[in-house]
């Protein structure tokens, strides 16, 4: 059975044997690696300098020169190749020497391929545990828990809808929305949700890297390729291999970098910088922007090809001001991240006052934005109930539209609009309709504008207004 795509390997064979070279050329690349054949040292010492490798299987004695000779050089240039060692003429010296110099592992002639196939295997297992402790110091987050994307608001369900249809595939993903309302939870969400799921998830801000190290940040480079590059460097398309590369703020990429991006979405290959051989990588790309790429494609600053190959599916993420509905849950979720307590233990600790003027605010920050507030509060009340007066001062401050509400006289004159009866204790559905008629009023009673406005639908704003016009009635 052939490797699957990300498990396959890179491997130099070096021995003299000629039909054992032809036996490696044809077995090695059936079990799913690329295999490059040496006859001898000195051409493997050639090749080392041009190409990266993944594993190297050497022969002990050779003619010009010897296995250790070779593995002391490869341990050099390359220091994360594993290599194994391979003679008729075993020894315990030979062995421990081999061992102590950084060989995996030591076999003896005649071998199998089946052998040989169960130490690549290992060799690819080692590789994986490290990839994935690499992965693991690229994390924004000290600590990951499952991803949860909160919101049932009618534009967050087509999220979440779409998310469930393309996890399971291997298909490029492009997500656009502001800054703060959530590209990343997205883009993990995506993966969690993934055949990918116990490989590296490997997120990137493409903003924060250095535009002169770049190339090298995500593709890698050899020892002497620039000043500067004293060993050999593991980019983060490799460290990602069989799992998730997410490129966030992808349109800070250079032209350059977006053709090499473009390279490997067609060939699934990369190059490290000095090395003069592509090899191929098993990594699902996501990417996100806060930025128009079609007007970065007007103005020569982004690649038309490059988007139409990214934009296999695309998901938009609305922002918090069109999805006000989901505000309370969302924030008792923001509160209790920040206080590192239970759901439970922190939902009733919102205030109806408190949420009363969360819905009022514009939240540029988007869904960023709320978790500095929920923060702050949390400090601000130290740990209790949580008031208006717990919350910073830019989102207490309400719209001056908001503050001066149109005449009880201007209510009465649309049918669907009654006087609010609301009782001295309000509850959450009473803060969710002051918040619907207030947008109402503003938008002069145009029930589909409001509603696109507050991210629910035409039926949805009819059935709540319909019940609180019943609710008032009863109550009057």
């Amino acid at each position: 059975m052939a490797t699957p795509p990300h498990n396959r390997l890179r491997v130099l064979f070096v021995d003299d044997e000629a039909s054992l070279q032809e036996f490696m050329r044809l077995e090695l690349p059936r079990l799913g690696h690329d295999v490059t054949v040496c006859p001898n040292g000195k051409t493997a010492l050639q090749v080392m300098q041009k190409a990266t490798f993944d594993a190297a299987i050497l022969d002990l004695r050779m003619p010009d020169m010897t296995g250790i000779d070779v593995l002391e050089r490869l341990k050099q240039v390359s220091p994360d190749t594993e290599a194994v060692m391979m003679t008729g003429y075993a020894s315990k010296e030979t062995a421990i020497e081999a061992l102590r110099l950084g060989a995996f592992d030591y076999i003896t002639k005649p071998c199998k391929i089946a052998d040989i196939e169960a130490i690549l295997l290992r060799i690819h297992e080692r590789r994986k545990l490290k990839n994935k402790n690499r992965a693991l110091e690229t994390r924004v987050e000290n600590a990951e828990g499952k991803s949860l994307l909160i919101g049932d608001s009618p534009a967050m369900d087509a999220v979440h809808r779409l998310i469930g249809t393309i996890a399971p595939t291997d298909a490029p993903v492009l997500i656009f929305g502001e800054t703060g309302t959530g590209k990343e939870l997205v883009a993990r969400t995506i993966f969690q949700q993934s055949k990918r799921v116990d490989m590296p998830f490997v997120p990137v801000n493409c903003g924060s890297l250095s535009p002169t190290l770049v190339e090298s940040e995500l593709f890698g480079h050899r020892k002497g390729a620039f000043t500067g590059a004293d060993r050999d460097h593991k980019g983060l398309f490799e460290v990602a291999n069989g799992g998730t590369l997410f490129l966030d703020e992808l349109g800070e990429l250079n032209k350059n970098i977006q053709v090499k991006l473009l390279r490997f979405l067609e060939s699934g290959e990369i190059r490290r910088l000095g090395d003069t051989e592509p090899f191929h990588s098993d990594v699902r790309v996501i990417c996100a922007t806060n930025r128009e790429l079609a007007k970065m494609i007007a103005a020569d600053e982004f690649r038309e090809d490059l988007l139409y190959r990214l934009n296999t599916f695309e998901i938009t993420l609305p922002p918090l001001r069109e999805r006000r509905q989901d505000i309370p849950d969302l924030a008792r979720h923001l509160l209790a991240r920040s206080a590192k307590r239970p759901f439970e233990q922190v939902k009733d600790l919102l205030t109806s006052e408190a949420i009363e003027v969360m819905f009022d605010h514009e939240w540029p920050g988007n869904v960023r934005e709320l978790a500095n507030a929920m923060e702050y509060a949390f400090i601000v009340s130290a740990g209790g109930l949580i008031t208006p007066a717990h919350l910073p001062q830019t989102v207490r401050l309400r719209k001056a539209r908001l503050s001066a509400p149109e005449p009880v006289a201007q209510m009465h004159s649309n049918p669907s609009i009654l006087p609010m009866n609301f009782g001295s204790t309000k509850t959450l559905w009473d803060i969710e309709m002051e918040h619907i008629l207030r947008t109402l009023e503003k938008n002069h009673h145009n029930k589909p504008l409001t509603a696109k406005e507050l991210g629910i639908s035409l039926k949805t704003l009819y059935n709540k207004l319909n019940r609180w016009e019943e609710e008032q009635r009863t109550a009057g």
